[in-house]
């Protein structure tokens, strides 16, 4: 009979713990060949694995790093930073931190306790720890990767041991976090040879084996519908769109996100074509190092949003060197340097190499499986603005609706996981939205998935925009819920219907009483959509409203609602 490593009772684990190590152990070494002579129990290292997520990627590399770990002879436990808090981390010897940022430097929201408290000069001493930090995030934001950085600074500001530099990973993050990983687990010893080359982790998709369709390898979806849901004379263009997952093996739930794989405008690649003096015959290697056009490469391949530093630097130089002029206009996109150092000229190999990868955008799904079996909808608003006497379009949001027939086009899509982000799991608990303008997508799929289930729990929605004439997305299939009693109540708020704005905060305040009453019966409070302003002020608006209808402390209210975030019943999915 063959014996495999385990975990003695008497580990710092707990069964479900134990048992998961124990499951993963025996697992690997059955079907591994390779590894001969497994670890004992004795010789494995601890390492806890600690994530801040705010769509569920750094939870997923945490599990990953996790499973790379126990190849190594570690035995790792992963921890939501809302499920821990600095007096038990203090007992920790070794620590690994994986978090994301979101918005301008935010923390995720299950990181924002743990940070708070960290950073506070009467913090617990944590000179036991020895850690390395990876923080995921997005060079097109100005505070890039500030929650890993804070992490960092502080874990070292109160005695904590960096054994290994921290890792900023941009939103192509492979090589950076695969680079950190193997460095990291290497620098924190194990007593044991690795079983596989860390680069098989980001390869390794074995967490979500239930398709063969990701970021990577898309799926070809046909487009079924694209309808705009304003009505004549709206300021706004929000648009229904509806795919088909017919042929593929992808499933979603409601509170994911599609990813859609964009194309760049056609008129905006000749525009930087003709600025650059090129046909677009020319040949360049797309980021995957395969050879395409130039137009090609510009269309499908690199971003031409947000001009990369580099770009703006070589221009820069470029201009300097023939005698140009320094540029004081601001650079919003990548034509806004060719426009501002016109004598420049790039050759297309040089010009690309300059360039960012053109990123899939991810969209809150809004349709639930349940309601329609094989297909996934999507509430798209298409962003169109004028800036520096020229018009912009959103890369993604015109690409659907703009240059796509319906019934004809395929488009590359792949579902993003987001278990951050789900409706209650007991039917009868009740539910409260806040989903202004596009936000309200992810609420029609909770609400179609709770139709379709049966669930029995009270659903309360909170909707605005700017008319009721025009903005009242999905009105129809709104209201007939409401009548049937799916939608147990439905308040809206259109901001420009009166003289004084009314914002969906302004609701929740006017009816603070029975939002209050709700969250004592066991209410789930989500938000979805902009974070900069709208959830930051219903944020406000949530403590307020807990101050004044529970008769509460600022203080009392502020541990109130932290209890509701750390039994994930406040969610948010911001952008």
């Amino acid at each position: 009979m063959t014996s495999f490593p385990v975990i003695p009772d008497t580990a710092p684990f707990s069964a479900d713990q134990r048992a998961w190590l124990n499951g993963f152990l025996a697992g690997f070494f059955s079907r591994s060949p390779a590894a001969t002579r497994a670890p004992s129990a004795a010789t494995l290292v601890s390492l806890t694995i600690l994530f801040g997520s705010q769509t569920g990627t750094a939870e997923r590399l945490a599990k990953r790093t996790a499973k790379e770990a126990g190849k190594r002879g570690f035995a790792p436990t992963v921890l939501d930073m809302a499920q821990t808090d600095l007096a038990k981390l203090s007992s920790e010897k070794n620590l690994l931190v994986i978090t994301s940022t979101y918005g301008e430097g935010e923390p995720p929201d299950n990181a924002k306790s743990l940070l708070a408290t960290l950073k506070r000069e009467s913090a617990p001493t944590l000179s036991g720890i020895r850690f390395s930090v990876c923080s995921l995030g997005d060079r097109n934001y100005t505070r890039f990767c500030q929650c890993g950085v804070d992490f960092d600074s502080h874990l070292e500001k109160h005695g904590a041991i960096r054994v290994f530099a921290r890792a900023d990973c941009d939103v192509e993050y492979d090589a950076v976090f695969t680079q950190w990983l193997d460095g990291a687990l290497s620098t924190f010893g194990s007593g044991t040879a690795p079983a596989s080359p860390a680069s098989a982790l980001i390869a390794d998709e074995s967490e979500e084996p239930e398709s063969k369709y990701s970021k990577a390898n898309p799926f070809s979806a046909l487009l079924l519908t694209s309808r705009k849901l304003n009505g004549d004379g709206s300021g706004k263009e929000v648009r229904h769109i509806e795919f088909s997952l017919e042929g593929s093996d992808l499933t979603y739930e409601a509170g994911d996100a599609l990813g859609v794989i964009p194309q760049n405008c056609t008129e905006l690649v000749n525009d930087v074509l003709t600025l650059l003096g090129c046909d677009g015959e020319e040949a360049v290697l797309t980021p995957d190092g395969t050879t395409t056009s130039f137009r090609q490469a510009l269309t499908l391949h690199y971003d031409l949003g947000k001009p990369s530093p580099e770009l703006v630097e070589a221009a820069s130089i470029a201009s300097n060197g023939s005698g140009g002029v320094a540029v004081t206009v601001a650079l919003h996109h990548v034509i806004d340097v060719l426009l501002a150092y016109p004598e420049t000229k790039f050759t297309p190999v040089a010009f690309v190499g300059l360039l960012r990868k053109l990123q899939p955008r991810l969209y809150s799904i809004s349709s639930s499986p349940k309601a329609h079996p094989g297909q996934v909808h999507l509430t798209v608003g298409a962003v169109r603005y004028e800036t520096a006497n020229r018009s912009r379009k959103g890369v993604c949001s015109t690409f659907l609706a703009d240059r796509n027939n319906p019934g004809e086009s395929r488009i590359g899509v792949y579902i993003h996981r987001n278990k951050a982000f789900r409706p209650p799991t007991n039917p009868d608990a009740p539910m409260i939205m806040i989903g202004p303008g596009t936000g309200i997508a992810p609420f029609r799929a909770f609400l179609e998935e709770r139709q379709a289930s049966g669930a029995k729990g009270k659903n309360w929605l909170f909707f605005g925009d700017q008319r009721a004439s025009t903005d009242f997305l999905y009105r129809e299939q709104l209201e007939e819920m409401r009548k049937t009693g799916v939608l147990t109540r439905l308040d809206t708020a259109f901001s420009r219907d009166q003289v004084e704005k009314i914002y969906v905060q302004t609701r929740m305040l006017e009816h603070a009483n029975e939002l209050y009453a709700w969250l004592e019966a066991g209410a789930c409070f989500y938000v979805c959509g902009d974070a900069s302003r709208m959830a930051k002020d219903v944020d406000a608006a949530l403590h307020k409203v807990i101050e004044t209808a529970g008769k509460k402390t600022a203080e009392q209210a502020a541990d109130y609602v932290e209890t509701l975030r750390t039994a994930k019943r406040y969610q948010r999915d911001v952008y």
